[in-house]
C-alpha cells in the first residue's frame, strides 16, 4: 500500500484516495517572469515522477499545476522590458512549456493561469469577508486576518507568537496584524486591473491558488505538493484561505520537494547561483538531469555539481550498455513478478526512487549474466522489464545506440570503424603490439572498444569512465 510522507502531520500515512481509483493533484507552478532553473525543474521531474507512478498503479490522475501570470515581478519585469504584462508572461510560458518537454516531463492535465479564474477568485474572497475572516484596510485593499483562524501555522510547526516575532512590520503597514496577507490590490496607475466589489485591481498571490484548486478539484482533494520554500507562508496561507472559506479540509497530503543546493547552499537568484534547464541541457541529456534528481529521495536536499551529475550520466550508461543489441521493443515482460514488486515496495514507501534505482540496476545485472549465458531470449524478456519500470521514472527509454555512439559525424565512424578493422587484422596475425596501439589511439579520441564474441562494439567514453 502506497505510504505519502504528510508536511502537515510530519509523519508516512497510508495513501487513501477522497474518491476510490481517482487522484486529484494540484502542484503550485511557475511565476512567468524568467526562465526556469534547475530547481523548478526538480519540482517538474518529481511530480511527473508521482503522476507516472500513481497511473502505473492504476488511478486515474488528473493533475493540476497552475501559472502565476500576475504578480509585483511580472509588472516590474513587462515595464523594465517595455512590454505587456501579456506579452511577458505568453514568452516565458512558451519558454516554460519547452523546457519542461525537454526534460520529458509529461504535460500536466490543467496549467490554469490565475488571471483566467478571476470571477473565482473574487467569489472567495467575498465569502471571507461574509465570515469576518477578512477585512479592507484604510488603503482599499483586502486582507485576511490571520488571527481569525485558530490552526495557523500547523503546516510549517510554529507557533503565531514566533511568526509575529520574526514578521517584518513596514512603518505604513495598514494591516492589523503584521501576519496579515493581501487578497486583493487595489491597482496602481498603469498597472494591470480587474473590476471588483473593492474598485479595480489584482488577486494576491495565496488566494489565485486557493480559488483554482477549489474550482478544479473540489474540497477536499489528495494531494497538494510544491518546492519546500513554499511551506511557509504560501501553503500555510492556502490552508487558511480555503478551510475558512469553503468550511472543510482542504488537502488530505501535502508533500514538499527539497531545496537544489549549490555548494551546500540552497541555489537562489539572491546569491546568484542559479543554473536555468536550458543551461543545463546543453551540457547533459535530458535524461541524465532527471537520474541526477530521482538518484535522491524528492524530500532531501540535492547538490548540483558536475560531479553528481557526471555520476549520473555514467549510472545512465550503464543501462545502455545492458540494453544494447537486446530486442526488448518486441518482448513481452517475464512471468517473474520479484523485481516488479520490489520495485513496487519502493515507490510505495513514499516515492523511494533512489531504492527504485537499484532495484533497476538489479534487473540490469540479470540481463548482463543471461547475455553471457548466451540466453538472448530471457535477456530480452527482462530488459523489456527495464524498461517499463524505468519509463516510471522517465529513464532508458532511448534507443541505445543513439546514446553510446552520441552525436558523432558519419566521416568519424568510418574513421573508428577503419581503425578497428585494422586492430582486428592486428589481433588475427598476432600483433599486439599495433592492436594496443590502436586501441590507445581511440580511447585518445574519446571511444572506449569493448571485444564480443560477435565482434568488437565502440562507444563514446563518459566523463568518470
Amino acid at each position: 500500500m502506497l505510504h505519502i510522507h504528510n508536511t502537515l502531520t510530519k509523519s508516512k500515512e497510508p495513501f487513501q484516495p477522497i474518491i476510490a481509483g481517482k487522484v486529484g493533484i494540484y502542484v503550485c507552478g511557475m511565476t512567468v517572469y524568467d526562465l526556469c532553473h534547475i530547481g523548478h525543474g526538480r519540482i517538474f521531474v518529481v511530480f511527473d515522477m508521482i503522476a507516472r507512478y500513481l497511473r502505473f498503479s492504476g488511478y486515474d490522475v488528473f493533475y493540476v499545476r497552475n501559472i502565476t501570470d500576475i504578480d509585483d515581478k511580472i509588472i516590474n519585469r513587462a515595464n523594465e522590458s517595455n512590454v505587456t504584462t501579456e506579452e511577458l508572461t505568453g514568452r516565458f510560458i512558451r519558454a516554460m512549456e519547452e523546457d519542461e518537454k525537454s526534460l520529458g516531463v509529461l504535460p500536466p492535465d490543467e496549467a490554469p493561469l490565475a488571471t483566467q479564474h478571476i470571477p473565482e477568485i473574487i467569489s472567495m474572497i467575498e465569502r471571507l469577508l461574509e465570515k469576518g475572516i477578512a477585512y479592507v484596510a484604510d488603503n482599499g485593499d483586502v486582507y485576511y486576518a490571520v488571527d481569525q483562524f485558530p490552526h495557523y501555522g500547523e503546516l510549517a510547526h510554529q507557533d503565531l507568537g514566533k511568526l509575529r516575532a520574526g514578521h517584518r512590520v513596514e512603518i505604513t503597514d495598514v494591516k492589523k496584524d503584521p501576519l496579515d496577507f493581501a487578497l486583493w490590490k487595489l491597482a496602481k496607475p498603469n498597472e494591470p486591473s480587474w473590476d471588483s466589489p473593492w474598485g479595480k485591481g489584482r488577486p494576491g498571490w495565496h488566494i489565485e491558488c486557493s480559488a483554482m484548486s477549489s474550482a478544479l478539484l473540489g474540497n477536499p482533494f489528495d494531494i497538494h505538493g510544491g518546492g519546500l520554500d513554499l511551506v511557509f507562508p504560501h501553503h500555510q496561507n492556502e490552508i487558511a484561505q480555503s478551510e475558512a472559506a469553503n468550511g472543510c479540509k482542504m488537502v488530505n497530503n501535502w508533500m514538499h520537494v527539497g531545496y537544489v543546493q549549490v555548494d551546500r547552499e540552497k541555489m537562489s537568484k539572491s546569491l546568484g547561483n542559479f543554473f536555468t534547464i536550458r543551461e543545463v541541457l546543453k551540457q547533459y541529456d535530458a535524461e541524465v538531469i532527471r537520474y541526477f534528481m530521482l538518484a535522491s529521495h524528492y524530500r532531501s536536499p540535492i547538490n548540483y555539481s558536475l560531479e553528481n551529475l557526471n555520476s549520473a550520466k555514467h549510472g545512465l550508461q550503464r543501462l545502455y550498455v545492458t540494453l544494447r543489441d537486446l530486442n526488448w521493443d518486441v518482448a513481452i515482460a517475464p512471468q517473474d513478478q520479484s523485481y516488479t514488486q520490489r520495485f513496487i515496495d519502493a515507490m510505495d514507501d513514499d516515492f523511494n526512487t533512489p531504492e527504485a534505482l537499484a532495484v533497476i540496476f538489479d534487473i540490469a545485472k540479470y540481463i548482463n549474466v543471461l547475455k553471457e549465458e548466451g540466453d538472448l531470449d530471457s535477456a530480452n524478456q527482462y530488459a523489456a522489464l527495464l524498461c517499463e519500470l524505468a519509463a516510471v521514472l522517465g529513464i532508458a527509454q532511448q534507443n541505445p545506440e543513439a546514446v553510446l555512439l552520441g552525436e558523432v559525424s558519419e566521416e568519424t565512424v568510418a574513421n573508428i570503424e577503419m581503425l578497428i578493422s585494422q586492430r582486428d587484422d592486428a589481433r588475427a596475425n598476432k600483433d599486439w603490439q599495433t592492436a594496443d596501439n590502436i586501441r590507445q589511439q581511440l580511447l585518445d579520441m574519446g571511444i572506449l572498444l569493448e571485444d564480443k564474441e560477435g565482434g568488437t562494439q565502440w562507444r563514446q567514453q563518459s566523463d568518470i569512465d
